[in-house]
């Protein structure tokens, strides 16, 4: 608008521009719309803080001479001196070898199988037996390896049920659980065995989501099964399959404590010992435990994991806007 001063002059009034709400308003607003949902977080808030926060104190035994009688701020501190000592070991860096090598080997052939066994379950059109199948491969998953790697252990013994249908075919018995050349193989196997139903069921879920008239134009167009998986089904669950990749580069550090504690043995140490259960090991099981040296494995693995955890969910995030919250 235009005002007329006594002078004779014009003058424009600035029309007035109204703020924008501010960042933390509206945050604020979201939290008060949203409480119901946050306050289910808090027992277990609470609960992680309890025995997961607050447990970390403990990191101070790696940098001590940790003695039980005068605890956590009693004991000797010997700075770096537990890890000089760990990283001069042999022994650390073959069971640092092997977590590596077993857990990616676990990653490559689970990401590979459940991908394939879930387009093969998408081609099967009788429910019935659809979810017959979904159901015995997602089993294994709810059972322990308290439970299933003593079963393991029974299977693949020397007078064991494998070895016993070698010896129907001929074969010598093998004493596979003692085998450094076979111990990686059982390992990697029966994970893959146990684990694989989980990420079925991702794959299968992603699958539903593609849009179903897709198949039909392609039918209508003469596709046959083989080019609908192609063309249709792999790539509308590659976002799926990228992300699943990603983020398990964060577990390239957890070779499987439980498993592995249930069954190896002395033998197997120099293929098959990773740094869980060297830690196990060295910290609680021998005579003479050594809770710093072993604090001090835990540490090393944990740092190592995070930083592998934070690379992945930086390039999951990059990649395909993945975030958690």
């Amino acid at each position: 608008m235009e005002q007329i001063l006594e002078e004779g002059t014009l003058e424009y009034e600035t029309p007035t521009v109204q703020p924008a709400p501010q960042n933390s308003k509206r945050k604020k607003a979201n939290l008060k719309e949203q409480i119901t949902l946050h306050s289910m977080l808090v027992p277990g808030v609470v609960l992680a803080t309890i025995f997961m926060i607050v447990p970390m104190i403990g990191i101070i035994m790696a940098f001590e001479k940790y003695e039980v009688t005068k605890g956590f701020f009693g004991s000797q501190w010997v700075g770096f001196y537990n890890f000089k000592m760990l990283f001069n070991r042999p022994d650390f860096w073959d069971a640092t070898w092997n977590t590596v090598i077993i857990a990616l080997w676990k990653i490559i052939f689970t990401s590979v199988l459940s991908i394939g066994i879930s387009l093969l379950i998408n081609e099967i059109r009788i429910n019935a037996i659809k979810k017959g199948v979904q159901t015995m491969l997602f089993l294994p998953y709810f059972l322990s390896w308290a439970l299933l790697g003593n079963i393991m252990v029974d299977i693949f013994s020397y007078t064991g049920a494998f070895n016993y249908l070698l010896s129907a075919f001929g074969i010598d018995p093998v004493y596979f659980i003692t085998s450094n050349r076979w111990f990686r193989v059982i390992i990697v196997a029966t994970d893959v065995w146990k684990t694989i139903g989980y990420q079925i069921v991702v794959f299968l879920a992603a699958i539903t989501n593609i849009d179903p008239a897709l198949y039909e134009a392609a039918k209508i167009d003469g596709a046959n099964s083989t080019q609908l998986v192609l063309h249709i089904t792999l790539p509308g669950i590659m976002s799926m399959i990228v992300l699943m990749s990603i983020l398990n580069i964060g577990n390239i550090m957890n070779a499987g404590f439980e498993q592995i504690l249930v069954m190896y043995n002395p033998s197997v140490y120099e293929t098959g010992d990773i740094l869980d259960t060297m830690a196990y090991r060295i910290g609680l099981a021998s005579r003479t435990a050594n809770f710093s040296m072993g604090t001090a494995i835990g540490l090393f693995k944990s740092v190592i994991s995070c930083a592998f955890f934070s690379i992945s969910y930086f390039i999951a995030y990059k990649v395909k806007g993945y975030k958690i919250f």
